[in-house]
């Protein structure tokens, strides 16, 4: 397990880590100078000045030479590279090995020792299907965008009086100057239904004017969210002549969810044909369900088994790999030892590590289905003129990641050591506990869309840059990579991995706190984008995304 020991005796050791002992190359810490550092009795003459979370080679690497970090293969030399130079997009490319079914190698895993964590419980929603819910939200679907105006009123309407409007800072600014100059402000917050944490409302674009199978992807999420664990019910609004109608969107639900007993409440703009009725009815009609939902549904102990954790990462850096992304791996193998399910998404960014992955699928049932989506994805992005490796954004460049294979190896930690249970595609839903995989692009939003679909009561999502990135039904936990983000936007992360950057802690330590972090979450502590009311949705058409 990784664990950066600082020697008084070497002042270099506390600027240099090698993440693998087949790498050649080593990770810059804090900023290099030119001139000579040390390294488990080497010395390494730098030839440049190395930024932080930068990288320089151990060795003369030929031109066409393979660059290994990682423990793996992640770029290539574009010319003759020297010891002590700097990794950048001037003097390497991208390189990642093949994935190969007929190369799987077995696999054996013992889980990891979880004898502390087991009797541990949180409070939790206890829906009739047996999941296990963080939150208890009340749905606003409309079927197609043109109903967003009318769901906008009602949210207006609703979250006032209902309580659910929070005051912002600005508010509460302009309410001050209000004060002191005499008028008298009223900016009283109270919730009508204390065991209803929530209205939320899936604005989206679609629904209509794109192709059938647009309409379709749509409400196979739509559908998705309604059946979530953190769901009770929804009001559904639809205009009447789109595409994703609404006897579409009800028999979806009855394909996915045969037992589904989620409360539905159904308004037809073309049907009702008065505005003011259909919105009217619409929120007389909810009001009158929240009662019987509020005292339906109250919050009780569950073990942690039936937490189902997304596992993200956004505006990555050169130290995601190193800290935030394996203390998430850490976490999720914990969870599957626990009999709970984790979910690893992005899977242009599992470029490079695919052979790892198939040699931990359970089956080759399991191992053929990675095999195929990843790689009809893969055909797909080269059929447009991209494809996986122009994944890393300028950020993630500026950073420290210079190649997709960089950045996947680092992200792919995220998934810890478990074996793969089984492979979603975008828009099904977990139903075996373990390590799942879900196709989705890196595009954060789309991903964490697709995570909550299949039915993540939690999201962890690391990042060293920093991004806001919420979701409308699932708390998302924000874990940043390195301390200097976390003291500089406080406002938007909640857990901080940079302690193990500085090598005062563990990542198994780490590890644990934030599990102790998600517990309380689960238990309907706010995260930073809850708070923030960060409620970001957009599906994935299945076009090319990255």
């Amino acid at each position: 397990m990784l664990r950066l020991y600082f020697l008084d005796s070497n002042p270099s050791m506390d600027k240099i880590l090698q993440i693998d002992p087949k790498d050649n190359v080593l990770v810059a810490l804090a900023d290099l100078t030119v001139g000579e550092v040390s390294f488990r009795d080497k010395n390494y003459q730098i030839k440049e000045p190395i930024a932080q979370k930068h990288k320089f080679f151990t060795e003369d690497i030929p031109e066409g030479g393979i660059i290994t970090m990682y423990g793996v293969p992640v770029g290539k030399a574009l010319r003759k590279l020297h010891l002590g130079e700097r990794m950048s997009t001037e003097n390497i490319t991208h390189f990642a090995n093949p994935m190969n079914l007929e190369q799987r190698d077995p696999y054996p895993w013992d889980s990891v020792d979880v004898s502390k964590w087991k009797d541990r419980t949180f409070q939790g929603y206890h829906r009739e299907d047996g999941q296990v819910g963080t939150a208890n939200y009340w749905l606003f679907i409309p079927l197609v965008f043109c109903e967003n105006r009318n769901l906008r009123i009602i949210e207006d309407t609703l979250k006032e009086v209902l309580g659910y409007k929070k005051p912002n800072n600005y508010l509460q600014f302009a309410e001050n100057l209000l004060g002191e100059a005499g008028h008298s402000v009223n900016s009283e917050y109270r919730r009508v239904f204390e065991n209803i944490d929530g209205i939320k409302f899936l604005y989206h674009d679609g629904g209509c004017g794109g192709t059938k199978a647009d309409s379709e992807a749509l409400l196979r999420i739509l559908v998705s969210y309604l059946n979530h664990p953190n769901v009770a019910g929804a009001t559904v609004l639809s205009l009447g002549c789109q595409h994703a109608q609404y006897h579409w969107f009800q028999e979806i639900n009855k394909e996915l969810f045969p037992k589904s007993e989620r409360t539905i409440l159904f308004f037809e703009q073309q049907q009702i044909k008065s505005e003011e009725k259909l919105i009217q009815s619409a929120i007389k009609d909810t009001i009158e369900v929240l009662e019987k939902v509020n005292k339906k549904y109250k919050r009780a102990p569950a073990t942690l088994d039936k937490l189902t954790i997304g596992l993200e990462c956004g505006g990555s850096d050169g130290f995601s790999g190193i800290s935030a992304n394996p203390t998430l791996g850490v976490l999720s193998d914990k969870i599957v030892s626990l009999g709970g399910a984790t979910i690893l998404s992005e899977f242009p960014e599992l470029n490079g590590v695919e052979q790892n992955i198939l040699n931990r699928c359970t089956t080759d049932q399991v191992a053929q289905r990675f095999f195929d989506i990843q790689k009809s994805y893969e055909r797909k992005a080269h059929s447009v003129g991209s494809g996986f490796d122009m994944n890393p954004s300028p950020g993630n460049v500026k950073d420290g990641l210079i190649t997709d294979a960089i950045k996947s190896a680092g992200a792919a930690k995220k998934g810890g050591t478990a074996p793969v249970s089984d492979v979603l595609d975008y828009g099904e839903h977990v139903t075996k506990a373990g390590l799942n995989l879900l196709c989705t692009p890196g595009n954060d939003v789309e991903s964490t869309t697709g995570l909550a679909a299949a039915g993540a009561n939690i999201i962890l999502f690391t990042t060293g840059l920093g991004t806001p990135t919420g979701n409308p039904v699932t708390p998302v936990i924000k874990v940043s990579s390195n301390t200097k983000l976390a003291e500089a936007m406080p406002d938007i992360i909640d857990f901080n991995t940079g302690k193990i950057i500085s090598g005062e802690q563990t990542l198994d330590e780490s590890a644990d706190e934030l599990l102790e972090k998600v517990i309380a979450i689960a238990s309907g502590e706010e995260s930073k984008a809850m708070k923030l009311e960060q409620n970001d949705f957009i599906f994935w058409k299945r076009g090319v995304s990255l």
